[in-house]
């Protein structure tokens, strides 16, 4: 292995003279990172990811008395058989990306080493996701997936099991993957790939159209369990599955799986028939809950008085725990905030007191949110948690309007997406839906919004969920909403939208310009 500390390479175009010692290179965490992406190289050969010499790895140097940011970075060649690979054949980085070692060229006819054409992308990776771990894999599922619809910018699947084997995702979600357009030269890619990190910023995959994909991992531990054996064998399985079901006439973004030409003649027939051909065909239909799927009553009569009760005994119950000093975390933030603003009801929580203290400072907070019924994002986090505890228990059934269940089975039958956004959590939206009196009704839906995507009274808040739907126009998407506001911002939008007008609801400003409805069955 030879040195190149005196004319180093800089992959992403910033020379930085390596100053780590040579005992470190030649250590036993860069061997064992070494010895670990040529044993991967080999496995990812048999599995069809790395066929040819195409595709590679890159792995930190895991380190725990140096920050991520600044651990070395071990990165295969380029040129060579990943089948064939050996830990010689290993080029170590500077975390800038400049080359402190590489493999020392062999006799004709072995071509030069070279460090992997991939570089500029994986460093970008680690740059935007604080990646401890990034692979690029040819698997042939990942290339064929992105030709069946060739103007798609988005790779999305729903309720597939193996969809919880992602970092973030449940058997419910829709999993999102973004496609960027392939380019003659790797490294051309990198901008389209910072872009798609950038725009999708919870993804660990961007898919390279007729190409492959990028998938990566927050540490070298987690990349070898989760990412590289788990999050890309997930990924190619889903993409496998897809293409199956295409080939079978089956629609794999919706939550039924139902058949592709069937639900593209319902669709056309209906929209036919819809005011007379005037009516827009939806491809979406995002419902607010409170006052459109579900009573205003249920939520302040039931679950805030439950969350309002419940809140010490939780708090009491799981304050060791990770999630709820997540909770308190946020919640500390928020009503440092609100003192600082003068909000009614905020009282100081001890930052050095006893649990007891900190427990009532909570209570008494959480219960002046509750009654200002505010939309925050830190409130309804915790209510989510403990509304969980109330319907595992059976202590809390939810309610939905009578017309909503079979509304549902009929957009889910004609191949309509059906989305949630409401100021709940995505934990408590999926909670309701999924404990109803007439079962489980998440299997119609494809996703849920909650206020980490905006506030519901914002125009930018519809424009960012138009975004992240993939639809060619927002007039494809409808909004049935409750509140005049939110519909006023979804309609600056572009979105379509539809009032629910339901018992017990706020009134309307008279002579306002949208349609009003009192059941589903109308829609």
């Amino acid at each position: 292995m030879a040195a190149a500390s005196a004319a180093p390479l800089a992959i992403n175009g910033a020379v930085k003279m390596g100053t780590t010692s040579q005992a470190y290179l030649d250590g036993s965490r860069v061997r064992e990172t070494k010895s670990l992406i040529s044993e991967l190289c080999r496995q990812f050969y048999h599995l069809g990811w790395v066929s040819g010499t195409g595709g590679s790895i890159t792995i930190k140097v895991h380190d725990d008395s140096i920050p991520k940011p600044q651990q070395l970075i071990v990165m295969s060649p380029s040129g060579v058989q990943k089948e064939r690979m050996m830990e010689d054949d290993m080029y170590v980085l500077s975390p800038g990306g400049s080359v402190l070692t590489e493999p020392i060229a062999k006799p004709w006819p072995y071509k030069p080493p070279k460090c992997s054409d991939c570089g500029p992308l994986f460093l970008k990776a680690y740059e935007m996701c604080n990646a401890g771990a990034v692979i690029h894999s040819h698997g042939m599922e990942s290339c064929i997936v992105t030709m069946i619809n060739p103007s798609s910018k988005e790779f999305r699947i729903t309720h597939m099991e193996m969809i919880k084997g992602i970092k973030g995702h449940g058997y419910y979600d829709e999993l999102v993957v973004p496609i960027i357009e392939n380019t003659a030269h790797e490294r051309e890619l990198t901008e389209s790939l910072a872009q798609a990190i950038k725009a999708y910023p919870k993804t660990t995959a961007v898919l390279v159209r007729n190409h492959g994909i990028y998938i990566w991992g927050d540490s070298w531990i987690s990349a070898k369990t989760q990412v590289v054996l788990n999050y890309a064998e997930c990924y190619h399985y889903l993409f496998d599955a897809a293409i199956k079901l295409h080939q079978l006439g089956l629609d794999w973004s919706t939550p039924s799986h139902g058949a592709i030409q069937t639900r593209k003649a319902e669709i056309s027939a209906k929209a036919g028939a819809l005011n007379n051909g005037t009516e827009p065909p939806r491809r979406c239909i995002v419902l607010d809950i409170e006052g459109t799927t579900t009573p205003i009553s249920f939520v302040t009569d039931v679950l805030f008085p439950y969350a309002r009760d419940s809140v010490g005994k939780h708090l009491e119950l799981t304050y060791e725990s990770t999630e709820t000093q997540d909770d308190i975390k946020l919640l500390r933030a928020q009503i440092e905030e609100d003192i600082k603003n003068n909000v009614v009801g905020a009282v100081p929580i001890p930052s050095d007191g006893e649990k007891e203290d900190v427990i009532a400072a909570l209570v008494a907070n959480v219960a002046a949110m509750i009654k200002a019924d505010r939309k925050i994002t830190s409130l309804k986090q915790l209510q989510g948690h403990i509304w969980r505890t109330g319907f595992q228990s059976k202590e809390i059934e939810a309610v939905v309007y009578d017309d909503v269940p079979e509304a549902l089975e009929k957009w889910n039958a004609l191949g309509i997406k059906v989305y949630i956004y409401s100021s709940g959590s995505r934990l408590a939206q999926k909670l309701l839906f999924g404990n109803t009196g007439y079962g489980d009704l998440r299997k119609y839906l494809c996703g849920y919004f909650d206020t980490t995507v905006g506030n519901k009274r914002e125009t930018k808040s519809y424009i960012e969920i138009t975004e992240s739907l993939g639809v060619d126009s927002p007039s494809e998407i409808l909004f049935v909403t409750d509140v005049y506001q939110e519909a006023t911002a979804a309609k600056a939008a572009g979105l379509e939208v539809i009032i629910s007008v339901r018992p017990g609801n706020g009134p309307l400003p008279e002579n306002n310009e949208f349609r009003t409805i009192k059941s589903f069955s109308e829609i």
